[in-house]
């Protein structure tokens, strides 16, 4: 029997619990800062103490890895933490298509991929000087949304840019996209593509809470206008959201768009969870504003399943269970290597 390992960040507690559900031996790597958090969970099987999580490169870690047959199931820490380039050059079996994570992490290929989907999304900006409304400058890669700033002209995004480049959370223009603000009520649209049965599932909805651009909601107009401050978008946390039924077509068949867009443009295509990240307007029309293609954060939530997984699985299915459950199916066929690169 394979094991499944992934980093201590994001939502390993869920992939891993639901690893251990499906009978697979668990594997973490874990940055030693984080020993004490992890030990606390007792279906943590084995520890890999680290550094830095830049260490699963290293051939000491990737032997390990390799010694307990382990698939690695990727999540946003890992995008954050080391450049495409070298999630690539991994050895250990990756789940899912590990090529896609280069098309989330750089920006004008994630739009490109969201075009050829079909899908609604906001205009993208050349450059500041061409701001004439609402705009959202985003970091690329999965940042989280730390570093993330409004601005509605050039000379407000130049003071923006330079603040945040005097705090070194950026070096200049170069690190920054920018995007139209879509306004409408934010979803993050949760799935699951099998490539073995070649179905889509819809597996659950969040909204996220940012800081520090949500906490500003409760001071008076008066007051924010006073306060000298950048507001943040790096998300704290999440919380759950079940849409209309009426909406649900729409879901199925942006989530089908998808899967068919990168099976043409990067080839295995799109296997295992992914994540449409946009917001509903006045009319119940999506806009994506995001792709993730690989498990959210958000997926936290519903240990236990969600509203939408409840009505496709008779137990509990995580989104980590559900990875874990298309490994075994995988393994028992022996076809392994259909949903691991």
């Amino acid at each position: 029997m394979n094991s499944i390992a992934t980093l201590g960040s994001h939502c390993a507690l869920q992939v891993l619990k639901g690893a251990k559900d499906e009978g697979f031996k668990t594997i973490l790597v874990c940055e030693k800062k984080r020993e004490r958090l992890y030990r606390r969970f007792q279906f943590i099987d084995e520890f890999i103490l680290v550094d830095s999580f830049r260490e699963v490169l290293d051939q000491k870690c990737s032997g390990m890895l390799n010694e307990n047959n382990a698939v690695i199931i990727p999540h946003g820490t890992l995008i954050a933490q080391m450049s495409s380039s070298e999630i690539e050059s991994i050895k250990t079996p990756i789940f899912g298509n590990k090529w896609i994570l280069r098309w989330e992490s750089d920006r004008n290929m994630k739009e490109k991929l969201m075009i050829e989907s079909r899908l609604k999304i906001p205009r993208s900006l050349q450059g500041p000087k061409d701001i004439s409304g609402l705009t959202i400058a985003k970091r690329h890669g999965a940042a989280g949304g730390k570093g993330y700033f409004l601005a509605t002209n050039e000379e407000e995004y130049i003071k923006k840019r330079d603040k945040l480049v005097r705090e070194g959370i950026i070096k200049g223009d170069q690190d920054l996209y920018l995007q139209e603000y879509a306004l409408g009520v934010s979803a993050y649209l949760q799935y699951f593509y099998s490539e073995l049965k070649e179905e889509l599932e819809f597996f659950g909805v969040d909204r996220r809470y940012e800081s520090d651009i949500d906490g500003l909601g409760r001071i008076p107009a008066q007051e924010q206008i006073d306060v000298d401050l950048i507001p943040s978008f790096n998300v704290v946390g999440n919380s759950p959201l079940v849409l209309r039924e009426s909406l649900l077509e729409d879901v199925y068949s942006m989530g089908e768009r998808f899967v068919e867009a990168a099976r043409r443009l990067v080839a295995p295509g799109m296997s295992g969870p992914f994540c449409l990240e946009g917001v509903y307007d006045a009319d119940g029309k999506f806009t994506t504003f995001e792709f993730s293609a690989r498990i959210v954060a958000g997926t936290n939530l519903y240990v236990d399943g969600s509203p939408y997984s409840s009505l496709i699985y008779d137990e509990p299915m995580s989104m980590g269970r559900r990875i874990a459950r298309e490994i075994k199916n995988a393994a028992s066929k022996n076809n392994l290597s259909k949903i691991v690169t």
